[in-house]
């Protein structure tokens, strides 16, 4: 019987870190404000390291904290302030890869994983990080699977790899464009990610232009593992890694609970083709630049880079209102509409730091304690809401993508009039 894989979701802030561990993750990764990838992402502050831990902790979820940047010289002191807390915190993993920090981790009696940033591709190299005391490693992104069960077989280490979320078109992440360009470097999370925007080609020779639009080539699509889930579960994979610290809770909340659920099924001998099919156009819902299936069956070519710019998510979000009041007992939200209607049959998230993001559907919609079909900017409403939710949580309502522009242009019409 194959062992159960951790399910690894990223937290940039308090709305992300709820949703996680509502949405069923089995360990979450979050950084402070210095010192991890994600430097331009939301991030915790060191003081709210131990209510993080202990709020995961008291849910049974692990904590797993980034410092995965180069160090300099003058940053050892505050490597040392930071590993501090996080003992007395009881962060369970270190991740990085510096080996000033893994050094660090060692006298601290930290247990650590080493980060991909470190191109672990072989089983050599994964022996060595063994042998320093290394708890877990993440493997390099360019490796295959084939590579990964290779790996696996011939050293006794867990084994992190990554599921879903965005790729960079560096090895593993170390781009030197960002910090050529803008003085932004990949390498300290501080990454503008100008490898996903439109460029333009100059013939000086001949006097043309050409524009790079139609292909991304520097801009890959995103990872999305869900229809081979199984084959990453069978190869022993130890934990399922969730990209994502820069992304939203409904970002969080979608990918998180489609694979808790696919993993769950797995197990029960219930997961299907046409199931992970349907999981798959769920995925498809929230922010995305298309899926690939990374290096897992080999070298991506150019259909694995991203053909427009932005998310290809097939639903957007747009900001309803806030809830006034929640009546427990009764189940019943009272909210105000501050920025577009809604109609009974919507689909809405509601989005808080305690409530994470959670999804309903408006069955029935009152207005002056009478039953109405819809409501406009402005009104107060109450709906039937089973969820656990919060006054001053934020209502978003959920459109297809394709509906957006005509939705905002009535709302803009209705606005004027």
């Amino acid at each position: 019987m194959n062992k159960k894989p951790e399910l690894l979701a990223p937290a940039g802030d308090w709305k992300m870190l709820t949703t996680a561990v509502k949405a069923g993750a089995d360990a979450v990764y979050i950084g402070v404000e210095k010192l991890n990838m994600r430097a331009k992402a939301a991030n915790f502050k060191l003081n709210e390291l131990k209510e993080a831990a202990d709020f995961c902790h008291q849910n049974n979820t692990a904590i797993h904290l980034t410092l995965n940047t180069i160090i300099f010289e003058d940053e050892l002191d505050y490597v040392d302030e930071i590993l501090t807390e996080a003992k007395k915190a009881g962060v369970d993993l270190i991740i990085c890869w510096d080996l000033s920090v893994i050094q660090k981790c060692m006298g601290a009696g930290l247990p650590f994983c080493v980060s991909t940033q470190a191109s672990i591709s072989n089983s050599a190299s994964a022996m060595f990080y063994k042998n320093i005391g290394a708890e877990r490693i993440v493997l390099a992104r360019e490796c295959t699977l084939d590579k990964i069960i290779e790996i696996k077989n011939a050293v006794d280490i867990e084994i992190e790899a990554f599921i879903h979320g965005a790729m960079c078109v560096a090895v593993s992440g170390r781009c030197f464009m960002s910090h050529s360009a803008f003085g932004k470097s990949a390498n300290r999370g501080e990454c503008i990610q100008p490898c996903r925007r439109e460029y333009s080609i100059y013939d000086k020779d001949g006097g043309v232009n050409f524009l790079i639009g139609e292909d991304y080539v520097m801009s890959p699509k995103d990872l999305c593992a869900i229809k081979f889930i199984d084959k990453l579960i069978e190869a022993g994979i130890d934990s399922f890694k969730i990209e994502g610290r820069k992304r939203s809770p409904e970002y969080i909340y979608k990918v998180v609970s489609t694979y808790r659920k696919a993993i769950d099924l797995y197990f029960e001998g219930k997961l299907t083709n046409e199931i992970k099919e349907q999981m798959y156009e769920e995925l498809d819902k929230v922010y995305n630049r298309g899926f690939s299936s990374g290096f897992y069956f080999g070298t991506p070519d150019k259909d694995d880079f991203a053909e427009q710019y932005g998310s290809r998510a097939t639903e957007r979000k747009i900001y309803a209102g806030k809830i006034i009041n929640y009546f427990v007992k009764n189940q019943v939200i009272h909210a105000k509409l501050e920025s577009v209607g809604v109609t009974e049959g919507d689909r809405i998230y509601i989005i808080g730091n305690k409530t994470g993001c959670v999804e309903t559907k408006i069955k029935s919609l009152m207005k002056d304690d009478k039953k109405v079909a819809s409501a406009v900017k402005g009104d107060e409403v109450t709906f039937i809401c089973e969820l656990d939710v919060r006054e001053r949580d934020q209502l978003f309502k959920i459109v297809e993508t394709d509906e957006l522009p005509v939705i905002l242009e009535k709302e803009q019409r209705k606005t004027a009039e």
